[in-house]
């Protein structure tokens, strides 16, 4: 059986002696490898006085680790510079944000190589390469030019921005001519599928044949949508776990007969933060007889501290969560509880177990894997109700949600008044059309949807 070569920025290592990678998509790519076995190679957050190519390997969990160091230019170019200054904001929709410098490219360009030439004596011939994200968009390209034969996908986790702000970017042709190196490209929904194409086609002059196949010159890729899921059974065991019932009592005893609502999200300006607060103070100005019977628990650990325009949108959150605080609280009560710091999953579960309603509201995610993991540790006699935005990719598969316009105030102190006056029966039904789907599309279905298309690949198409 062929192994599985996962590769991505960060790495979460067998063992769980560090941190690594966080978040869903590490928790979705250990339980892919876990069933399937193989390695996971990527950098291992750490820098080096140089780069050597020496390769740390940790063996553990039914699949292998494989990392190496950085030096500080390539950190600056490669992750925070091109990846998190120019096209993490340029895929969110904010061309405002995103910074086109040649040094990010020319050191992103760098690091992908440097991945492809350290990578390539791990794989043997009957491996399938599976590459994440935009951090690695050339490096099938950088595996091919290294006589790479193999099966090779890509998937990418954030949206695809439309045609005219992609062609923003001055190597926006360069860049997607790179994913013709691939046999499959995954996306989360077919809005980001048809952006892609949409560039390809008008920007690049691709032609298009059966559907969801691509030909450049050369070579053709297949394009597929394949929404990715949560071990929902795992989460699902966490939420009934002695760690996730302790948090639970102890928020409910905390919350002192009110209703919670709580978001959990990484610090970031495409989370929609500031308007998440700005549509709960709506709500305690439009319905003051519901003030004091909610609060909003918002935990929200910083991430990318380097790069600025994250060390602005922590200064406005704490202003704004002051503000807010400050012109509604009581002497028994404060609106926010606003926390700035990560919790291990067991006790987000119990968390999102205790809380009346969760509040997803991304202003533009590429799927948020937060709206599935609180569906799964929802207690199934007394649900709470999930508030999610219409532009989470999420957001297609959970049609059962309250939905909302994160952009708009009025909707969000809408949808929270019409979750808290939800009548139970009606939570339940939600609920359990959400929880269908979630068990259904769950990571494994995501994992083999994926391989399956690439395993299809007549074996040495990718020349």
């Amino acid at each position: 059986m062929s192994r599985l070569i996962v590769i991505s920025n960060r790495v979460s290592a067998p063992d769980g002696s560090h941190s690594g990678a966080q978040g869903g998509l590490a928790v979705a790519l250990e339980a892919a490898l876990r069933e399937m076995g193989g390695i996971w190679f990527g950098w291992s957050g750490e820098q080096a006085e140089s780069f050597t190519g020496q390769v740390n390997l940790q063996r553990g969990q039914g699949y292998t680790t494989a990392t190496v160091d950085l030096e500080e230019q390539d950190i600056e170019e490669y992750y925070n510079g091109y990846a998190n200054r120019t096209l993490w904001p340029l895929f969110h929709y904010r061309i405002d944000l995103a910074e086109y410098e040649r040094g990010f490219a020319g050191g992103y360009q760098r690091v992908n190589e440097r991945f492809a030439e350290t990578v390539r004596p791990l794989i043997e011939q009957e491996d399938v390469v599976w590459i994440q994200d935009y951090h690695m968009i050339p490096l099938g390209q950088e595996l091919r030019r290294r006589g790479c034969r193999n099966r090779i996908g890509f998937f990418l986790h954030t949206p695809w921005p439309p045609r005219r702000l992609l062609a923003t970017l001055p190597e926006a042709n360069e860049l997607a001519e790179t994913l013709f190196a691939y046999d499959v490209i995954g996306f989360h929904t077919e809005e980001w599928l048809q952006s892609f194409c949409d560039f390809a086609r008008l920007e690049m002059g691709a032609e298009v044949e059966d559907g969801n196949v691509l030909r450049f010159r050369n070579r053709t890729v297949r394009v597929i949508v394949a929404p990715i899921g949560i071990d929902t059974t795992e989460f699902r065991g966490l939420s009934e776990s002695e760690a996730a019932r302790a948090t639970c009592t102890q928020m409910e005893r905390s919350a002192v007969g009110r209703a919670m609502i709580v978001g959990v999200d990484r610090l970031d300006y495409s989370k929609g933060l500031e308007e998440r607060f700005l549509g709960f103070e709506r709500f305690l100005l439009e319905h003051p007889e519901e003030r004091k019977e909610v609060f909003l628990l918002q935990i929200a650990p910083p991430s990318r501290a380097s790069v600025q325009s994250y060390q602005r949108i922590r200064n406005t959150l704490e202003g704004l969560s002051g503000r807010i605080n400050g012109a509604h609280a009581d002497l028994d009560w404060v609106p926010i509880r606003y926390v700035n710091q990560g919790y291990p999953r067991d006790v987000l579960a119990g968390v999102f177990r205790a809380s009346r309603i969760g509040l997803v509201t991304p202003l533009r995610d590429g799927m948020n894997l937060v709206a599935k993991e609180y569906v799964a540790a929802q207690d199934p006699e007394d649900p709470g109700v999930l508030i999610l935005s219409r532009f989470a990719g999420a957001a297609a598969q959970m049609r059962e949600a309250v939905l909302v316009n994160p952009y708009s105030a009025e909707e969000i102190s809408d949808a929270i008044l019409e979750a808290l006056r939800m009548p139970r029966g009606e939570r339940i039904r939600r609920w359990r059309a959400l929880m269908d789907g979630i068990e259904r599309e769950d990571v494994m279905w995501w994992r083999k949807r994926f391989t399956d298309e690439l395993m299809a690949v007549p074996e040495l198409a990718a020349v």
